[in-house]
């Protein structure tokens, strides 16, 4: 496992209501997002962030236009510099009109492709996978990180995208090397940011490369949609879509390899859940919904204020940060009864896993499809776990596991 930065302990606990690299709080951060959220749905830090813990603020905070990325000098690690000199943002980073342009074209795009006819090929892959990890391991353990959870969303994208397969290795490394440096730079050891800038850039030149190639050879696959797709007019320019394509591969491909994990330790750890659903396989997509509740992949979303308003009472200015904790949303007691417990039946309000509003995440009928899959055919087998407590990846944006070792029961 990387070891955490060495940074100044004292500017931590100044910054942010909780310290990341407390293993305890990387084992199991619910019972610290609770103690926060005792003080109130919204807190600030001595150094003036807000940390937002509840379920109604945070919805509402992500469907305000008065927050947003402002002059988005809080993500400016994931912005690109081109050769001549200007920026590009990824569009999740970027506020209106750039952020609607670009989201329109996007959208369209992924809707040209239709999703959910990939379920069958999903649901293949799975299979394939399954199978050879059962092979390869004989009588032994398997880990689901390794044989599942990893493989399977490289996979789906890079047939959405229509990756080559002398590609298709190589992407699947740079988009987990990106995925590592989606927390803040601050939180990142030297070698972690150098490895996540490397792999941006080489991802850049692929996607350039395969742009161009559909440009004049077009085929069904979402890099040729996204080469011709047109809204109003607008197009996307070469780094947009070189940099749109990286996001999507990146933050796509971390948050579904985490629910995956997250959810099936959730279900191995709750074995009546696990005969609910095999009683109840039609039930798959409101599982994976209350996996997604349950333990998100995607912990924590940033807004910067781009006016003064009020969250919850309090009087926020422009230009302060505010820090949305999801996973607190989604153990909220005022929303969720029972809330630290998995419910794969759990009718209610709304997750906020993949967001809301109009940053809500533009992948997420994939990454949906995709657990489904995995879940479906992953909680038909008899599996057990080697270990209750799997180990952690030391990340704070992104909570997942480094692996979830199981053994199949015959």
């Amino acid at each position: 496992m990387t070891e955490a930065p060495m940074l100044d302990p004292g500017f931590i606990a100044q910054l942010l209501p909780f310290d990341p690299f407390d293993p305890a709080f990387l084992a199991d951060p619910y019972p610290v997002y609770a103690a926060i959220r005792e003080k109130g749905p919204v807190t600030r830090t001595p150094l003036g962030l807000w940390a937002v813990t509840g379920h109604e603020v945070s919805s509402a905070v992500l469907r305000d236009p008065r927050f947003g990325w402002g002059d988005g000098a809080t993500v400016a690690d994931h912005f690109r510099s081109t050769a001549d000199g200007s920026v590009v943002r990824p569009f999740i980073f970027a506020d209106p009109p750039e952020h609607t342009r670009i989201r329109a074209l996007v959208g369209k795009a992924f809707a040209a492709r239709q999703v959910d006819r990939m379920r069958a090929t999903a649901e293949r892959i799975v299979r394939e996978l399954i199978e050879a990890a059962r092979a390869e391991a004989g009588d032994g353990p398997i880990d689901l990180m390794a044989a599942v959870a990893h493989p399977l969303p490289g996979r789906m994208q890079n047939a959405l995208l229509g990756v080559p397969e002398e590609y298709a290795a190589r992407f699947d490394e740079l988009s987990a090397d990106i995925a590592r440096g989606l927390d803040p730079s601050f939180l990142l050891t030297p070698e972690e940011v150098a490895r996540r800038d490397q792999a941006r850039a080489e991802l850049y030149g692929y996607i350039g490369e395969l742009a161009e190639q559909r440009r004049t050879e077009p085929g069904t696959d979402l890099i040729s949609e996204l080469v011709s797709v047109e809204e109003g007019g607008e197009q996307l320019t070469p780094d947009e879509l070189e940099v749109t394509c990286t996001l999507l591969l990146s933050a796509g491909y971390a948050t579904t390899v985490n629910l995956i994990g997250n959810g099936m330790l959730a279900l191995l750890r709750a074995p009546e859940q696990r005969d609910w659903l095999r009683a109840h396989p039609d039930q798959v997509s409101v599982a994976v919904e209350e996996m997604l509740r349950f333990d998100p992949p995607v912990q924590m979303i940033s807004r910067v204020a781009l006016a003064e308003t009020e969250i919850a009472g309090q009087l926020v200015q422009p230009g302060d940060q505010v820090m949305l904790l999801i996973g607190a949303a989604s153990h909220d007691v005022e929303v969720y009864r029972d809330p630290e417990r998995l419910q794969l039946d759990r009718e209610g309000t709304r997750n906020l896993g993949f967001g809301l509003g109009p940053h809500f995440c533009v992948g997420a009928p994939l990454a949906r499809l995709t657990a489904q899959a995995a879940v479906s055919a992953l909680s038909a087998l008899d599996l057990e776990l080697v270990t209750e407590s799997p180990t952690r990846v030391p990340n704070i944006i992104m909570r997942g596991l480094a692996e979830l070792p199981v053994r199949v029961v015959d």
